[in-house]
């Protein structure tokens, strides 16, 4: 057993398996993703909200004036880069298949959806990785802030990798049925003790596991006369 494997299994242990969601239709995760990017869960799903109710299909927003769609989504923060990033995908998505649905990708494969995605500009590969392990099923391992953080501290991945590199990373290190839960995990970790700037190392279930706290605990001691 690796140490991502033992790592996953420690998680498992201390937080439980995570509650599966019910799986939105991989268009609607995609917008959804790209509302999120550096804002909170809450203000997303105020935005998607806001967004379906003014315009209840997809088309409508595809083909709505830039400002009314920037408008429906302002409480995702960044609304005018999000609002034209968000059409921009739709016309594409319409040119591209004739239709707005990307359900085709589930015959595709996991690094070919990856591409499909990923030619739209604000979908990285944390957004087509997440519309592929939430929604389509497929093998992926997204890496948000939390993840990037953490698995540098623990020692997973180089300290210096980025968080594009480290999704082909990470999705090596964990074993595929793995990933949904791990990286939900991770996430728990991260929001609840291994904090970006006063992690709770005291209460981490990693402690032993972990680069960033043996490093801690070294300079701690060190530092006593």
């Amino acid at each position: 057993m690796n140490r991502a494997t033992k790592i996953h299994q420690r998680l498992l242990e201390h937080f439980g398996e995570p509650v599966l969601r019910n799986p939105l239709p991989p268009l609607d995760e995609m917008v959804s993703t790209i509302l999120s990017q550096n804002t909170n869960d809450a203000n997303r799903d105020k935005a998607f909200r806001s967004l379906r109710e003014r315009f209840p299909t997809w088309e409508q927003v595809r083909d709505a004036a830039p400002e009314e769609v920037i408008r429906a989504i302002r409480s995702a923060g960044l609304a005018n880069q999000k609002g034209p990033r968000i059409q921009n995908a739709l016309e594409k998505i319409t040119a591209l298949r004739g239709a707005l649905e990307l359900d085709f990708l589930r015959d595709y494969s996991s690094r070919e959806a990856l591409d499909w995605l990923m030619q739209f500009k604000g979908v990285g590969s944390k957004t087509a990785s997440i519309v592929l392990l939430f929604s389509l099923g497929k093998p992926a391992f997204p890496v948000d802030t939390h993840i990037h953080r953490i698995t540098g501290r623990l020692g997973l991945r180089p300290l210096k990798m980025s968080a594009e590199k480290a999704h082909t990373h990470l999705a090596e290190q964990f074993p595929e049925n793995a990933f949904y839960a791990a990286h939900l995990n991770l996430i728990r970790l991260g929001r609840e003790i291994c904090q970006a700037r006063k992690p709770k190392c005291e209460v981490c279930p990693l402690q032993e596991m972990c680069a960033y706290y043996a490093n801690r605990s070294d300079s701690s001691v060190n530092s006593n006369p």
